[in-house]
């Protein structure tokens, strides 16, 4: 059995596994995979299957939907969940990657299952009170960002492009924290819990238009 690589030598194979992005060139994206470094070396040594990981992120992020349907006290727990369920996604790769078992479908099946994952935190703000409209319009915007990702790629735009507000990560930020806001003040008032989540689906529409524009300026600069 092959030692787990290093903090560097991962960094380095996910920048090969994203068309040479440096990750140190970004204060968040550095600091972000160093953090997933700690958490998925123990799991690369005890020889985690990545897709079980993937699975089981998919599967915290249906939980997070049910409960948040069952709604009181319950969206603590749904809290917990968004943000376990955000973590397990990143480690999958991670341990992928650390395991030497990165594969073509491996890449699909995360990216499949992340999309799964995002509609159905926005199914779990619905459940809560946001408008449906407004879920809809926030998870349109987030497909076309990342159907303009890959696109790109097809493309030939061989590099990540850029890091914008809207990524991944960012989408399991705001989904837990306007939940937590929910769960804090669902006893307010009978619209307490609803004007969070409401809130929450604006801000998955807002930053979904600013992501997608600045994805769009760098995908038309780099294919020109």
């Amino acid at each position: 059995m092959r030692p787990v690589p290093s903090r560097a030598e991962y960094l380095s194979s996910w920048s090969g596994l994203h068309g040479g992005y440096d990750p140190a060139g970004s204060r968040f994206v550095g600091p972000w995979l160093s953090l997933v470094y700690l958490g998925a070396r123990p799991l690369a040594a005890a020889r985690v299957p990545p897709d079980l990981l993937t699975g089981l992120g998919l599967a915290l992020a249906g939980l997070v939907a049910w409960i948040a349907a069952v709604g009181g006290s319950w969206l603590f727990l749904c809290v917990v969940l968004v943000v376990a369920s955000g973590l397990v996604d990143s480690l999958d790769g991670a341990v992928a990657v650390l395991t030497g078992r990165a594969t073509a479908f491996g890449a699909v099946l995360d990216s499949v299952a992340d999309r799964c994952s995002d509609l159905l935190y926005l199914v779990a703000l619905w459940a809560v009170g946001a408008p449906v409209g407004v879920c809809v319009l926030g998870g349109v915007l987030m497909m076309l960002l990342e159907y303009t990702r890959a696109r790109a790629a097809a493309g030939g735009m061989t590099e990540i492009g850029v890091v914008t507000v809207w990524e991944r990560p960012t989408r399991v930020v705001v989904t837990g924290a306007f939940l937590l806001g929910a769960a804090i003040y669902r006893d307010h008032s009978s619209a307490s819990s609803a004007t969070w989540a409401s809130w929450a689906s604006w801000v998955w529409a807002a930053l979904g238009v600013v992501g997608l524009v600045q994805l769009l300026v760098v995908v038309r600069r780099r294919l020109r």
